[in-house]
Parts: structure tokens; sequence; C-alpha cells
């Protein structure tokens, strides 16, 4: 199910909504016979035990108080039912008939759950209280998860005095649990299968690496947790391989003014560049808008050196929930300005500048690119998207089939989006982030587009749809789809053979666009209605 009414990205009824969509993803994966089932119901275990806690601290409470104590206690009595036959899975061994038999009941349990909260309970308490009121619910039901035992716990009170002390004690004795069973480090790891063997390595090896998946903490404590780009370490580390960053011929820090103080902007020049002026490629890097800063995507800005020969500057933009929309986009637009007038003096050609970016790095990036068509100044010669966003809406088929997916899931997808607007979620539909809803007149004229997509990211139908936008207002678009990878692939090439692929399609689209390489055979310029895809 999916409820029959607009939410914004932090309110209660959005918020569970999500979870549910994760959970029956995960069911569909055992159902299946895909994953590994024991991961499986390990991370769906860990997902209900949080949610079950979160609902009963906050959502129950407050259907009381609208009079619908019955609801609430109908509510509760399905929790313990269910949370005691994720005891019985967490003891028993998948393919026994224990095992399958408290499986199969779950599964419907849950799903029968699911039906009542979003026809009946959610519509209700919303009715109720208002919209307001369910953003405020939903800031105290993220904060329950985080302080929730990680474990089902029947005997646990689900409310009255002895509750606390209880809970405390469970979340002490699970956390011992979990780390000494190795059961932590597969919760924030794609258990579906559906990745290729390098990908799968990256994912278990971060998942090892996180304290608790990111959706979960706040954002100070979210931006001390490793990135991709620390997994990749670790596992050249493991293989005994080299681990120095790709060599380019300088890699500089400087200072560029910004709309809300100096921006530090990163510049990557090519080996042996001589006085001749070369091509430019400005980076975005992706992180929700909240997370990564030029570090985690330093492999990317520097293969990107060495493929085209150009360039390459990536700015620092301001970070929320600090500074909201529109000030990362501000930034990265006051950047471009820059670079275009400054171009020279680094020993580009201001003539051939190209723009790109990674998740919402991407976003700023073609945001850029119609800013910049709307104020009649010059264009890139060309753009680049890596797993874009492209809407702010939860858009399309992947938004379903990629819900469980990592290190981007649609929970993590809205605690980004809730922080990244806090304060400001009537930008939710601002044009220079929700892009799928320009106009083919809008869209006409931008500069010739590749759109990097996977099929375990929950981006990828928006990514698919954008090129089909561009395409219908007669832009040269291109989709390339990279099958058995994640999102925020591009810059793991030292460790996942697809992102080198990537790396290579990508400049030669750019080389292309300054004139460095032979133009794509005229076939290649039709319309594509679907992406071309990578196995």
């Amino acid at each position: 199910m999916t409820l029959p009414y607009a939410t914004l990205p932090g309110d209660l009824d959005h918020l569970i909504a999500d979870e549910h969509v994760v959970a029956n993803r995960l069911f569909e994966h055992l159902e299946a016979g895909r994953g590994d089932r024991r991961m499986l119901v390990d991370q769906v275990s860990y997902g209900r035990a949080l949610h079950a806690h979160a609902e009963e601290e906050v959502l129950y409470p407050a259907l009381a108080e609208i009079g619908v104590a019955a609801d609430a206690e109908e509510g509760l009595d399905e929790h313990q039912a269910l949370k005691r036959l994720l005891v019985l899975l967490d003891h028993a061994d998948p393919g026994s008939r224990k095992f399958e038999r408290a499986l199969n009941k779950l599964i419907g349990g849950i799903r029968h759950h699911i039906e009542k909260e979003e026809r009946e309970f959610l519509p209700a308490l919303r009715q109720a209280v208002g919209a307001e009121e369910m953003g405020r619910l939903g800031e105290r039901y993220l904060a329950a998860k985080r302080s929730a035992p990680a474990r089902s716990h029947p005997t646990v009170p689900p409310t009255g005095r002895r509750r606390r002390l209880m809970r405390v004690a469970a979340g002490f004795m699970d956390k011992v649990r979990d780390r000494v069973s190795g059961r932590s480090n597969v919760l924030s790891t794609d258990a579906s299968w559906l990745l290729d063997h390098q990908a799968q390595r990256i994912l278990d090896t971060w998942s090892r690496l996180v304290l608790a998946p990111y959706e979960l903490l706040t954002p100070e404590q979210a931006r001390q947790q490793p990135s991709l780009a620390d997994a990749a370490m670790e596992i050249l580390q493991q293989d005994g391989r080299p681990t120095d960053p790709e060599e380019v011929g300088s890699a500089a820090d400087v200072t560029v003014p910004g709309p809300g103080g100096d921006l530090v902007v990163r510049v990557y020049k090519p080996l042996g560049q001589t006085s001749d002026p070369v091509p430019v490629v400005m980076w975005v890097h992706g992180g929700g808008w909240i997370l990564f800063t030029n570090d985690d995507y330093d492999a990317s800005c520097r293969a990107l050196v060495n493929r085209t020969g150009a360039i390459v500057v990536s700015p620092e933009y301001r970070k929320a929930p600090e500074h909201v929309f529109p000030a990362a986009h501000e930034d990265v637009l006051a950047t471009y300005r820059w670079l275009r007038t400054n171009a020279a003096g680094l020993g580009g050609d201001p003539s051939r500048i190209a723009i790109g970016g990674e998740g919402v790095g991407a976003n700023m990036a073609a945001a850029t690119c119609g800013q910049l068509k709307q104020a009649g100044e010059p264009l890139p010669v060309a753009q680049v998207l890596v797993c874009p966003l492209t809407t702010t809406a939860q858009y399309g088929a992947s938004m379903r089939d990629a819900a469980d997916a990592r290190p981007l899931n649609r929970p993590l997808l809205s605690w980004m989006m809730m922080h990244a607007f806090l304060g400001v979620t009537d930008s939710l539909k601002d044009p220079r982030v929700d892009l799928l809803p320009l106009s083919a007149q809008g869209l006409a004229g931008l500069p010739p587009t590749l759109i990097v997509t996977t099929d375990r990211d929950v981006l990828q139908s928006q990514g698919d749809e954008w090129c089909a936008r561009l395409e219908a207002a007669s832009v040269r678009a291109t989709s390339v789809r990279y099958l058995g990878v994640m999102h925020d692939f591009f810059g793991l090439a030292a460790v996942l053979d697809k992102a080198a692929l990537a790396q290579e399609e990508v400049a030669l689209h750019l080389r292309q666009a300054f004139g460095e390489a032979p133009a794509a055979h005229p076939l290649d310029g039709a319309p594509m209605r679907r992406p071309k895809v990578i196995g």
C-alpha cells in the first residue's frame, strides 16, 4: 500500500510508510528465494524492533490522545505477537521447518499490520492533529528509534513504569549480543544478492565500519561515519594493494567568494600541463546536501583529470541543516560563474567548460545549467549526471524496487530531504531542485547530457525520466545503466570494475564535447528510448 495523501519527508506517516516499503521489499526477496536468508531476516528483525518501539513511544499514545484508544491497543497486541515470532526466528536456522513457518506467519502478520496502519491509523491521526503536528511527531519518532533496543523483547511491557528500566537493560544486552554474533555487521549492507561480487564486498566492508544505518543518526553522528571511499581503502589494504590516490599534476584548495561567505574550491590539474589552455570540468560531489566533502569524492575528480586531460574544479558547498536549501545550490552556481571568469588564470579554456556531479551534486549541476539558461548566460559545453536526483517526489518503480538498497535506501533519502529542507519545506517544489516538472521550453537548448544510473538505486527511475524529458525537448541526451552496482559507485574504480567503465564512458562524453575525441556516430545521436545497459 501507499498513503493516499501527500506527506512531507519528516512527517510521522511518511517515515512509517517508508519503513513499510522497505520491510515489504525484504519480504519479496525472501519469498523469491534470493539473497542471504539469515541476513535478510536479521535486517527485518532489526528494522521491526526499532519500528515497534518507536510506534509504542509515539504513534500509539498519539492515537489514544485523539480518542481511538482501541486502535492503539489493537496495534500493541499485534506488536507483541510479531515480536514473539521475531524471537523464534532469531533462534531458528534458515530452511528449518520452525524458521520457515515463523517467517510465513511474520510476513502475513506484518502485511496485515501495514494495511491497517496505512488505511486507518495514520490517516485518522493526520486528520485529527494536522500536518504540522505530524512533523513534530516525526521528530519524536526518529529520536525514539535512536534509543530503541536492537532486538524484539515481547517480555518487556509495551507501556507502564517498568518499561523504561527493562528497555535500557534490553538495549545493553542487545549491543553485546550483536557485537559477539556479528549481527551488527550486516545491518547496513545489501542482502538481496542483486549486486555483483565486487560491489557486494564494498557494501559488506562498509557495513562493518559504520556505527549504524545513517538514517538512524543525527547529522552530526552521520558525518563521523565512514564513507564508501573508506570501505574501498579498507579493501585495498586487505588485498595488499597500493592505497595512494591516483596521481595528478596537482590538487590544491583555493578560496573564492560565495553568496554566504568565502568558499573552498579544490582545483585538480593534469600531469604534464603545458602553457596551452586545457578544458575544464566542474564536478559537484554528493552526500544528500548534508554529508561528505571533497575528500570523500577525491577519487572521482582524479579519475576525470587523467581520463580527460582537463582541469577539474570541485566546490565545497555549504551543508544542511546548518545551511538549508538553497544555500548549496547558490554556492554551486556562484562557483561556476567564478570559474567562467577565472578559468584562463587556472590554465583552462573558458570556451570549453563542462559540468557534472554525483547524486545531489548532479541535481545541482543540472540546476546550474537551468539557471544559466534562464539568465541568458553562456552554458557549459556538456553535462554529466551520475545517479542524479531530479525530483523531490518519491518517483518511479525504483523507489519501491530499490527501497532496501544501500548505501542510499528510501528512508535515508527522506532523512536527507527532511534535514536539507528543514523549515523551508515549501521549497521542495522549487524548480532548482524539483526538475522533472520543468517544461520542454525550459529545457530546450541545454547542453549534451550523459546520465549514468544503476539498477540498485532508488533514484534510477527519475534519472531515466530526466533523460526522456531532455530528449523530448530536443536536447541530446544519453543514458547508461550499470547493473549490479549501487548508488555512489562512480569513484570506486580501484575496487570496482564497473566504476572504471563508467569513468571511461563519462570521459568519452566530455572529450567529444571538448572536441578532443571523434564525434559520436550519427545514429548515436538518435533518441534513446531505453538506456544503454552495462551488465
